[in-house]
């Protein structure tokens, strides 16, 4: 292949990496719940808090809360 065959083919690899993680990046993370807003949140660690999750839990009592608070902190909670 010539030269200019090769930088075809990298353009064209290189934008199609470029749509798909495009794509992907329109899509909340699957923790996060609906509307809320990654776009400031570099870690990319969703808010404490029931409210916070994509699903809702079936119970949520205040250890829940608390370990829910303190991640990602490697330490548990004092109430736990």
């Amino acid at each position: 292949m010539s030269l200019l065959h090769w930088a075809a083919a990298g353009a064209a690899g290189y934008a199609i990496w470029h749509a798909v993680r495009r794509k992907e990046e329109e899509h909340a993370p699957a923790a996060f719940a609906e509307g809320e807003d990654t776009s400031k949140n570099f870690a990319r660690v969703r808010s404490a808090g029931a409210e916070g999750m994509r699903s809702d839990p079936k119970r949520w009592d205040k250890i829940d809360q608390a370990s829910d608070e303190s991640f990602p902190a490697s330490d548990p909670p004092a109430n736990y």
